[in-house]
C-alpha cells in the first residue's frame, strides 16, 4: 500500500491539537502500561497497521507478554487480564464503537467500579486520541513497520 499523504510532515500545524491532547493523557495519573494496552486494542478494532506496529513494540518494551498481546482480541474469555484492565478494555471498545448501541450503562458501571470520575475522563481522552490517530493513519495509509520501541515515549 502506498502512503497517500505524510500528514505528520505536511500537516504539522493541524496535528498540534491532537499532540496536545496526547501530552495531556501522557501526564495523567492513569497507568501508561494500561493506556498502551488500550491503544493496541482500539487499533485492532480500527485496523490501523501503523498503530498496531507501534503499540505492540512499546508494549513488548514495557515487558508485556506475548500471551497477553495475542489474546487481547479475546480478552473477555482470556484469564490473564485484571478486573481493572477488563473494565478499561470494555470502556475503550464501547467508546470506539459508539455506532453499535452507544456506551451501555453496564459498561459504564463496570468502569466506574475501577476508576474515579477523573480517571475515567482521562481514559476517555486517551481513547479519543488513539481513535484520532487510527483514523488519520488509515485515511492517509501511514506505512507500518519502521517504528522503533519507545520512539514516541
Amino acid at each position: 500500500m502506498e502512503q497517500r499523504i505524510n500528514v505528520f510532515a505536511k500537516g504539522q500545524q493541524a496535528m498540534q491539537a491532537l499532540y496536545g491532547l496526547g501530552m495531556y493523557v501522557m501526564a495523567s495519573p492513569v497507568d501508561q502500561a494500561l493506556l498502551e494496552l488500550l491503544y493496541f486494542r482500539v487499533s485492532q478494532l480500527n485496523g490501523c497497521a501503523f498503530c498496531l506496529d507501534m503499540h505492540s513494540k512499546d508494549l513488548r518494551a514495557r515487558g508485556e507478554t506475548e500471551q497477553r498481546l495475542y489474546g487481547l482480541s479475546a480478552w473477555r474469555e482470556a484469564p490473564y487480564y485484571t478486573d481493572r484492565e477488563r473494565a478499561a478494555l470494555g470502556w475503550a471498545e464501547a467508546v470506539t464503537q459508539v455506532t453499535e448501541g452507544h456506551v451501555p450503562d453496564e459498561v459504564y458501571q463496570a468502569a466506574r467500579e475501577q476508576f474515579s470520575e477523573t480517571d475515567l475522563i482521562d481514559l476517555t481522552m486517551a481513547i479519543v486520541v488513539i481513535n484520532g490517530y487510527n483514523r488519520i493513519n488509515v485515511a492517509f495509509r501511514t506505512p507500518a513497520g519502521g517504528y522503533k520501541a519507545k520512539q514516541a515515549v
